[in-house]
Protein backbone atom coordinates (compact mmCIF):
# COMPACT_ATOMS: atom_id res chain seq x y z
CA UNK A 1 0.00 0.00 0.00
CA UNK A 2 1.15 3.84 -0.81
CA UNK A 3 0.40 5.68 2.35
CA UNK A 4 0.01 8.85 0.93
CA UNK A 5 -1.53 7.52 -2.05
CA UNK A 6 -4.02 6.24 0.50
CA UNK A 7 -3.95 9.95 2.30
CA UNK A 8 -4.78 11.89 -0.87
CA UNK A 9 -7.70 9.72 -1.86
CA UNK A 10 -9.30 9.44 1.65
CA UNK A 11 -9.51 13.70 1.29
CA UNK A 12 -13.61 13.73 1.08
CA UNK A 13 -14.10 10.80 3.82
CA UNK A 14 -14.59 11.03 7.21
CA UNK A 15 -15.01 7.48 7.48
CA UNK A 16 -12.73 5.45 5.73
CA UNK A 17 -14.28 1.62 5.13
CA UNK A 18 -17.77 1.20 2.94
CA UNK A 19 -19.65 2.27 6.25
CA UNK A 20 -21.90 5.50 6.44
CA UNK A 21 -21.77 7.88 9.64
CA UNK A 22 -25.60 7.45 10.31
CA UNK A 23 -24.79 3.20 10.45
CA UNK A 24 -21.94 4.01 12.55
CA UNK A 25 -24.08 5.44 15.22
CA UNK A 26 -26.49 2.35 14.22
CA UNK A 27 -23.23 0.27 15.28
CA UNK A 28 -23.02 2.61 18.95
CA UNK A 29 -26.90 1.30 19.68
CA UNK A 30 -26.04 -1.95 19.07
CA UNK A 31 -23.61 -2.03 22.19
CA UNK A 32 -23.31 -0.40 25.63
CA UNK A 33 -21.56 3.02 26.08
CA UNK A 34 -21.48 5.02 28.79
CA UNK A 35 -18.46 7.80 30.23
CA UNK A 36 -17.00 5.33 31.45
CA UNK A 37 -16.36 2.93 28.63
CA UNK A 38 -12.84 3.20 27.37
CA UNK A 39 -12.07 2.27 23.27
CA UNK A 40 -8.88 1.20 21.36
CA UNK A 41 -9.38 1.70 17.63
CA UNK A 42 -6.41 0.23 15.92
CA UNK A 43 -5.73 1.55 12.88
CA UNK A 44 -8.15 4.47 13.44
CA UNK A 45 -7.64 6.59 10.54
CA UNK A 46 -9.44 9.80 10.58
CA UNK A 47 -10.82 9.18 14.20
CA UNK A 48 -14.60 9.72 13.52
CA UNK A 49 -15.77 6.29 15.22
CA UNK A 50 -14.04 7.59 18.43
CA UNK A 51 -15.18 11.39 17.58
CA UNK A 52 -18.56 11.07 17.57
CA UNK A 53 -19.16 8.02 19.53
CA UNK A 54 -17.42 10.58 22.51
CA UNK A 55 -19.69 13.19 21.63
CA UNK A 56 -22.72 11.36 21.63
CA UNK A 57 -21.87 8.92 24.64
CA UNK A 58 -18.85 10.75 26.00
CA UNK A 59 -16.61 7.74 26.12
CA UNK A 60 -12.56 7.60 26.52
CA UNK A 61 -10.95 6.38 24.23
CA UNK A 62 -7.24 5.94 21.82
CA UNK A 63 -6.86 6.23 18.41
CA UNK A 64 -3.55 4.30 17.03
CA UNK A 65 -2.98 4.76 13.26
CA UNK A 66 0.57 5.04 10.90
CA UNK A 67 -0.77 8.17 9.28
CA UNK A 68 0.62 11.51 10.71
CA UNK A 69 -2.02 13.16 7.82
CA UNK A 70 -4.97 11.13 9.80
CA UNK A 71 -4.03 11.42 13.20
CA UNK A 72 -3.50 15.20 12.73
CA UNK A 73 -7.23 15.44 11.23
CA UNK A 74 -8.48 13.05 14.02
CA UNK A 75 -6.75 16.26 16.27
CA UNK A 76 -8.54 18.42 14.49
CA UNK A 77 -12.01 16.66 14.35
CA UNK A 78 -11.80 16.02 18.16
CA UNK A 79 -11.77 19.83 18.44
CA UNK A 80 -13.85 20.65 16.12
CA UNK A 81 -16.50 18.25 18.44
CA UNK A 82 -14.90 19.34 21.91
CA UNK A 83 -13.66 15.84 22.53
CA UNK A 84 -10.05 16.45 22.42
CA UNK A 85 -9.90 15.76 26.53
CA UNK A 86 -11.10 12.60 26.77
CA UNK A 87 -9.12 11.18 23.31
CA UNK A 88 -5.70 10.22 22.93
CA UNK A 89 -4.21 10.08 19.57
CA UNK A 90 -0.94 7.91 18.86
CA UNK A 91 1.21 7.61 15.63
CA UNK A 92 2.66 3.92 15.11
CA UNK A 93 2.34 0.85 14.06
CA UNK A 94 -1.04 -0.12 15.33
CA UNK A 95 -0.36 -3.95 15.76
CA UNK A 96 2.52 -2.86 18.31
CA UNK A 97 0.14 -1.09 20.83
CA UNK A 98 -1.87 -3.49 22.63
CA UNK A 99 -0.42 -4.33 25.94
CA UNK A 100 -2.34 -7.06 28.35
CA UNK A 101 -2.31 -4.16 30.94
CA UNK A 102 -4.59 -1.49 28.87
CA UNK A 103 -8.00 -3.75 29.44
CA UNK A 104 -10.22 -1.69 26.92
CA UNK A 105 -14.06 -2.19 27.46
CA UNK A 106 -13.72 -2.29 23.60
CA UNK A 107 -11.09 -2.81 20.87
CA UNK A 108 -11.63 -2.19 17.36
CA UNK A 109 -10.32 -2.50 14.11
CA UNK A 110 -12.19 -1.64 11.02
CA UNK A 111 -11.12 -2.95 7.64
CA UNK A 112 -7.25 -3.28 8.00
CA UNK A 113 -6.67 -6.74 9.77
CA UNK A 114 -3.71 -7.12 7.95
CA UNK A 115 -1.84 -5.14 10.28
CA UNK A 116 -0.97 -8.55 12.05
CA UNK A 117 -0.88 -10.34 9.10
CA UNK A 118 -4.55 -11.83 9.06
CA UNK A 119 -7.87 -11.20 10.77
CA UNK A 120 -7.29 -14.08 12.86
CA UNK A 121 -3.66 -13.04 14.01
CA UNK A 122 -5.21 -9.39 14.27
CA UNK A 123 -8.09 -10.72 16.76
CA UNK A 124 -5.50 -11.92 19.12
CA UNK A 125 -3.08 -8.96 18.97
CA UNK A 126 -6.65 -7.15 19.45
CA UNK A 127 -7.79 -9.36 22.46
CA UNK A 128 -4.39 -8.57 24.32
CA UNK A 129 -6.11 -5.22 25.27
CA UNK A 130 -9.75 -6.08 26.18
CA UNK A 131 -10.73 -6.28 29.48
CA UNK A 132 -12.59 -9.66 28.70
CA UNK A 133 -15.06 -9.63 31.74
CA UNK A 134 -18.18 -8.04 29.32
CA UNK A 135 -15.57 -6.39 26.53
CA UNK A 136 -16.39 -6.25 23.20
CA UNK A 137 -14.41 -6.37 19.79
CA UNK A 138 -15.23 -4.71 16.93
CA UNK A 139 -13.93 -5.41 13.47
CA UNK A 140 -14.20 -4.69 10.01
CA UNK A 141 -13.77 -7.59 7.63
CA UNK A 142 -14.33 -8.26 3.53
CA UNK A 143 -15.71 -11.11 2.74
CA UNK A 144 -16.45 -12.52 -0.39
CA UNK A 145 -19.96 -12.89 -1.53
CA UNK A 146 -19.50 -15.80 -4.62
CA UNK A 147 -16.52 -18.17 -4.82
CA UNK A 148 -13.98 -15.99 -6.77
CA UNK A 149 -12.24 -17.22 -10.01
CA UNK A 150 -8.22 -17.44 -10.73
CA UNK A 151 -9.01 -14.48 -12.50
CA UNK A 152 -10.37 -13.00 -9.36
CA UNK A 153 -7.87 -13.28 -7.05
CA UNK A 154 -5.05 -12.30 -9.84
CA UNK A 155 -7.26 -8.58 -10.34
CA UNK A 156 -7.71 -7.98 -6.62
CA UNK A 157 -4.26 -9.21 -5.52
CA UNK A 158 -5.74 -11.62 -2.96
CA UNK A 159 -4.39 -15.21 -1.79
CA UNK A 160 -7.08 -17.52 -2.06
CA UNK A 161 -6.66 -18.36 2.07
CA UNK A 162 -6.65 -13.82 2.69
CA UNK A 163 -10.33 -13.72 2.36
CA UNK A 164 -13.56 -16.58 2.96
CA UNK A 165 -16.99 -16.24 3.40
CA UNK A 166 -19.01 -15.08 6.12
CA UNK A 167 -19.58 -18.62 7.15
CA UNK A 168 -16.07 -18.98 6.96
CA UNK A 169 -15.58 -15.50 8.74
CA UNK A 170 -17.96 -16.91 11.90
CA UNK A 171 -15.68 -20.18 11.88
CA UNK A 172 -11.87 -17.90 12.23
CA UNK A 173 -14.00 -15.60 15.20
CA UNK A 174 -14.56 -19.30 16.71
CA UNK A 175 -10.93 -20.00 16.55
CA UNK A 176 -9.73 -17.73 18.86
CA UNK A 177 -12.57 -18.29 21.19
CA UNK A 178 -14.84 -15.60 19.82
CA UNK A 179 -19.15 -15.39 19.45
CA UNK A 180 -20.65 -13.52 17.16
CA UNK A 181 -22.96 -11.61 18.77
CA UNK A 182 -24.12 -8.75 16.30
CA UNK A 183 -23.13 -7.55 12.59
CA UNK A 184 -23.74 -4.41 10.09
CA UNK A 185 -23.29 -5.63 6.27
CA UNK A 186 -22.63 -2.85 3.99
CA UNK A 187 -24.88 -2.47 0.83
CA UNK A 188 -23.66 -1.73 -2.52
CA UNK A 189 -24.54 2.20 -2.20
CA UNK A 190 -22.40 2.25 0.63
CA UNK A 191 -19.29 0.81 -1.34
CA UNK A 192 -20.11 3.28 -4.25
CA UNK A 193 -20.08 5.99 -2.04
CA UNK A 194 -17.28 5.43 -0.37
CA UNK A 195 -15.16 4.46 -3.42
CA UNK A 196 -16.70 7.07 -5.74
CA UNK A 197 -15.49 9.20 -3.08
CA UNK A 198 -11.92 8.11 -3.08
CA UNK A 199 -11.67 8.33 -7.14
CA UNK A 200 -13.11 11.64 -6.65
CA UNK A 201 -10.44 13.35 -4.58
CA UNK A 202 -7.54 12.14 -6.53
CA UNK A 203 -9.46 13.58 -9.64
CA UNK A 204 -9.33 16.74 -7.03
CA UNK A 205 -5.48 16.34 -6.27
CA UNK A 206 -4.34 15.57 -10.00
CA UNK A 207 -6.14 18.75 -11.43
CA UNK A 208 -4.77 21.22 -8.37
CA UNK A 209 -0.77 19.84 -8.40
CA UNK A 210 -0.44 18.89 -12.32
CA UNK A 211 3.38 19.17 -11.26
CA UNK A 212 3.59 16.69 -8.66
CA UNK A 213 6.99 14.11 -9.20
CA UNK A 214 3.95 11.15 -8.61
CA UNK A 215 1.44 12.84 -10.82
CA UNK A 216 1.26 10.17 -13.16
CA UNK A 217 1.79 6.48 -11.00
CA UNK A 218 -1.09 8.28 -8.81
CA UNK A 219 -3.08 8.03 -11.64
CA UNK A 220 -2.64 5.11 -12.73
CA UNK A 221 -2.89 3.52 -9.64
CA UNK A 222 -6.52 5.25 -9.58
CA UNK A 223 -7.63 3.74 -12.55
CA UNK A 224 -6.68 0.63 -11.74
CA UNK A 225 -8.39 0.79 -8.13
CA UNK A 226 -11.89 1.72 -10.21
CA UNK A 227 -11.54 -0.72 -13.55
CA UNK A 228 -10.68 -3.88 -10.20
CA UNK A 229 -13.76 -2.65 -8.16
CA UNK A 230 -16.49 -1.78 -11.27
CA UNK A 231 -15.23 -5.37 -12.67
CA UNK A 232 -14.31 -7.93 -9.93
CA UNK A 233 -15.08 -6.16 -6.49
CA UNK A 234 -18.28 -5.35 -6.44
CA UNK A 235 -19.24 -8.40 -7.35
CA UNK A 236 -17.47 -10.20 -5.54
CA UNK A 237 -16.39 -8.54 -2.22
CA UNK A 238 -18.45 -7.53 0.41
CA UNK A 239 -17.98 -5.44 3.55
CA UNK A 240 -18.89 -6.04 7.35
CA UNK A 241 -18.86 -4.92 10.78
CA UNK A 242 -18.89 -7.76 13.08
CA UNK A 243 -19.55 -7.22 17.07
CA UNK A 244 -17.86 -10.00 19.04
CA UNK A 245 -17.54 -11.07 22.88
CA UNK A 246 -15.38 -13.68 24.00
CA UNK A 247 -17.13 -16.99 24.25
Amino acid sequence: MNLRFHEIAEQRNRVLNPLSETRLMQLAEKIELHEATRLLDLACGRGEMLCQWSATYGIMGTGVDISEVFIESARARAHELNVWSRLNWVVGDAAEYPQPFHEFNIVSCLGVTWIGGGLVCTLKIMLEALKVDNGYIIVGEPYWRQSPTPEVYHAIGTQPETFTTLGGLLARFQQVNLELVDMLISSHEEWDHYHTSRWHSVYQYLRDNPQDPEAQALYEWNAHSRRVYLQYERDYLGWGVFVLRPA
